[in-house]
């Protein structure tokens, strides 16, 4: 009977170890937490840009004039952390945010179009004119004409990303500053 005992002893301690352990490491994330949450609010203040954003007048030499967001666009716009503006010279259309915190909210163009019904083909990384690096993909829906759609984000230095996961981890980490600008560029194709 003693050495039952003796293993059931062994066992309970090494539970209200490991439960111990835990515990501990669960107080530490939820004080890392608390510590971030009271420490933020001061940094977004401090980072934090005016609300008011003057777009560019022209894109490739072209004069741009402002098109109205959508209503879902307007709901979506109220919570982002910055500001969103659809744009066109008449060829293409640009959605340009700028953006003043890190956010998960900057999602890559792929999900808004696969959330519209399009099918996406041939995404790939292209360089522009200027050799600029820009994601770019085909969006296709049905029978209305196939779009080109190109994107990229660039931060307070010049810095440039392609992808938005990127972007979110190099701002979290400190390796990019803001206030960025996400750039998404979508033409017929013809």
């Amino acid at each position: 009977m003693k050495p039952f005992l003796q293993f059931f002893d062994n066992r309970f301690i090494n539970r209200i170890g490991h439960k111990s352990a835990f515990g501990v490491a669960m107080l530490a994330c939820i004080a890392w937490s608390a510590a971030q949450a009271v420490l933020a609010p001061a940094d977004a203040q401090q980072s934090q840009a005016p609300r008011f954003q003057e777009w560019p007048s022209q894109w490739e030499g072209e004069p741009l004039r402002p098109l109205a967001l959508s209503a879902v666009e307007q709901r979506f716009a109220q919570h982002f952390p910055g500001a969103i503006a659809r744009l066109t010279d008449g060829r293409q259309t640009l959605v340009l945010r700028r953006v003043d915190t890190p956010t998960r909210m900057l999602h890559p163009a792929t999900d808004c179009y696969r959330a519209l019904g399009y099918r996406i083909e041939q995404a790939r990384l292209v360089k522009d004119a200027e050799q600029r690096m820009w994601r770019c993909f085909v969006a296709a829906r049905g029978s209305e004409p196939q779009l080109k759609v190109c994107e990229r984000i660039v931060d307070a230095r010049g810095n440039a990303f392609t992808d938005s996961s990127a972007w979110y981890w190099a701002a979290v980490a400190g390796q990019s500053s803001g206030s960025w600008q996400a750039v998404t560029v979508a033409q017929p194709l013809q």
